[in-house]
């Protein structure tokens, strides 16, 4: 979808070419009927003659108007280009998510420019850390429901503010690059203090996902043995069985085969 201006300029275009269709039109029409109706008289041909005659020129007169009026307001500002370059991004990403596989698609997208904007710094990884983790939960996440329905959105909240806390501890890492001398220690000690809490956060985020795993295996675990394993099992015993006694048979039969 263009913007307002184009889209002005636009719809002016196409009233003026509209307007100049049913002038030629209009006329052509008229002209037919005047020379026609004098031509072979009066009768029912020349009412249809006059009738498309009188509408074209009506219609003709309709788009003038039109044209006149949509002229008279004033054109819609220009896009600014940064605007534009964001609703351009924004119908992307709109059509690629219609699309089966297009939030998977996105989302790597995303993940991939989070790990390009933290590359080289302390907090890269960290990240990585919590974004393997963040993958492992998300494949377990159709199996956590019930009771740990509830740890599901924790973690979710606190995979958000650990993404937003590495994003800050990367960009005070590299404001301390730049720093002049006298406040390079005040950085250095946010940056510590930042970094510290990123790990900590990481590394409980990883105990989460453990624990979820062990619930998953957990729940899925059966009070009694699989009920179709053991018939496995059984049919397994019994053609043991069977090919034991064929073997004797075999073996019964050949000095008989001899003789």
């Amino acid at each position: 979808m263009a913007d307002e201006r184009a889209r002005h300029f636009r719809r002016l275009s196409r009233l003026r070419r509209s307007a100049r269709r049913w002038s030629v039109l209009a006329g052509g029409l008229s002209g037919a009927a005047a020379v026609l109706t004098p031509y072979a008289g009066l009768g029912l041909p020349d009412a249809a003659w006059a009738g498309a005659a009188g509408s074209a020129v009506a219609l003709a007169a309709w788009r003038w108007i039109d044209l006149r009026a949509l002229a008279a307001r004033p054109a819609p500002p220009a896009l600014d280009p940064a605007e534009a370059a964001a609703r351009s991004r924004a119908r992307l990403i709109a059509a690629v998510e219609r699309l089966p596989v297009g939030p998977g698609v996105l989302a790597e997208a995303r993940r991939l420019r989070s790990r390009l904007a933290l590359r080289g710094t302390t907090a890269a990884e960290s990240w990585a850390r919590l974004d393997r983790a963040a993958l492992t939960l998300a494949g377990m996440a159709p199996r956590l429901t019930g009771l740990a329905e509830p740890a599901v959105l924790e973690a979710a909240a606190a995979d958000r503010s650990l993404r937003d806390l590495a994003g800050r501890t990367a960009s005070v890492e590299r404001a301390l690059r730049l720093a002049p001398g006298e406040a390079r220690p005040r950085l250095a000690e946010a940056h510590r203090a930042l970094l510290d809490q990123l790990h900590s956060g990481v590394t409980a985020y990883e105990g989460l996902v453990v624990a979820a795993a062990g619930y998953v295996a957990e729940d899925a675990r059966p009070d009694t043995a699989d009920p179709a394993a053991s018939r496995l099992l059984e049919a397994t015993d019994l053609l043991h069985g069977v090919a034991s006694a064929l073997a004797e048979l075999r073996a019964a039969g050949d000095p008989l085969r001899t003789r």
